[in-house]
């Protein structure tokens, strides 16, 4: 039987990932917040399109610099308030895996998150760079801060 303090963390993210689309996030068809009125694609919401993009970036934070590590259980939490608002929103689980498997979005999240990069002066590339960032996010505790800690 396999601990979970053997999982890596990425594993451990991962695993959260799919517990998250293995919960129901509304009912089977259920496409409209009221009468008449269809949802907008979920690249359109702005709180669990930016949400994934602030997870994106600090996975690649912690992936990318030794001296930083994820704080786990503020991840789950996190991707858990991401699954209550799109589920409150009235999004199926379908909608939301595929929202997150399509690799046009994938391709789109990383432009997102390199012109982030971008705009604070860090090449994704430049491993100082995110280490740096990654501390200054952590100091300033934003949103991606409080998905990282200096270890």
């Amino acid at each position: 039987m396999m601990r979970l303090r053997h999982i890596s963390r990425l594993r451990a993210l991962r695993l959260a990932l799919a517990v998250m689309l293995a919960v129901p996030l509304g009912l089977p068809g259920q496409v409209s917040v009221a009468a008449g009125q269809s949802l907008p694609p979920l690249r359109e919401v702005s709180e669990i399109d930016n949400g994934l993009l602030w997870v994106a970036l600090a996975d690649e934070i912690r992936k990318s610099c030794d001296g930083i590590e994820a704080r786990m259980f503020n991840a789950l939490m996190f991707l858990n308030s991401l699954k209550r608002t799109a589920r409150d929103m009235g999004y199926s689980r379908e909608q939301v895996r595929t929202y997150l498997k399509s690799d046009d979005e994938k391709a789109r999240m990383r432009e997102r998150g390199e012109a982030y990069l971008a705009a604070q002066g860090v090449s994704p590339e430049d491993e100082a760079g995110l280490c740096k960032l990654g501390r200054a996010e952590i100091d300033r505790n934003s949103r991606i801060g409080t998905l990282l800690k200096a270890k």
